[in-house]
């Protein structure tokens, strides 16, 4: 049996796709059923639900063979023991530094002040600043960002940002750009030396599968 780990919503609707070209198709809508572990139309492939941040820990302790994860979450996790063998270029975002709309932040970091940041992406943040040679206070939160700097809780947050309009909804406005964010196929390594015959042409058909979307993109905008 070939397991794979998936979290709901974006990254998940999106990963759709890239599995129909590999034959695969999952059989129950997420959103519907209160199942967990999903069939697909291959009685060796099963897709299992986990929260996002929990796909890396998930493939990398075997409870599934492979999975689909951000950039964001995967720098978190910190990749150990994960094969990392395609960028599948869905749920695009970027990480970015956002303030309210009447701070000076050039101003601050110019002169040197020590800056107290709310993020959930701590080594993201801290390496940013340390390169930048901003010392900062981390605020570790885990939901509502946008909140901390609307209540003097934070000075900046570090964030994913889609379109903006959320930052713009409350009165802040981004920075800095830390990183392009998109989701990657990770692989267990144990897995891929054990099960080699089932999960190569797998990951192969995904491959493949993103780069006829690039070709197509790259085609229809020449």
């Amino acid at each position: 049996m070939i397991t794979l780990a998936l979290s709901k919503g974006r990254i998940f609707e999106e990963t759709l796709p890239l599995l129909a070209a590999a034959g695969i198709t999952v059989l129950e809508d997420p959103e519907s059923s209160r199942k967990l572990i999903l069939p697909t139309n291959q009685p060796d492939v099963r897709v299992v639900l986990v929260r996002a941040t929990d796909v890396p820990t998930y493939v990398e302790y075997g409870g599934a063979d492979l999975g689909v994860v951000g950039l964001d979450v995967l720098i978190e996790h910190g990749g150990a023991g994960l094969y990392q063998p395609l960028d599948l270029r869905i749920a695009k975002c970027r990480m970015s530094v956002a303030v309210r709309d009447d701070f000076d932040y050039e101003n601050v970091v110019r002169q040197g002040s020590r800056l107290r940041v709310a993020t959930k992406y701590t080594a993201i943040a801290r390496q940013h600043f340390a390169d930048k040679g901003v010392h900062v206070d981390l605020i570790k939160l885990y939901g509502s960002m946008e909140l901390a700097p609307l209540t003097g809780l934070a000075d900046a947050i570090v964030d994913l940002v889609s379109t903006g309009s959320t930052l713009k909804a409350n009165r802040l406005v981004e920075v800095e750009r830390i990183m392009d964010i998109s989701s990657r196929l990770v692989v267990n390594q144990a897995a891929l030396k054990l099960k080699r015959a089932q999960l190569k042409p797998l990951i192969d058909a995904i491959g493949s599968a993103v780069q006829g979307d690039v070709a197509a993109i790259a085609s229809a905008t020449a």
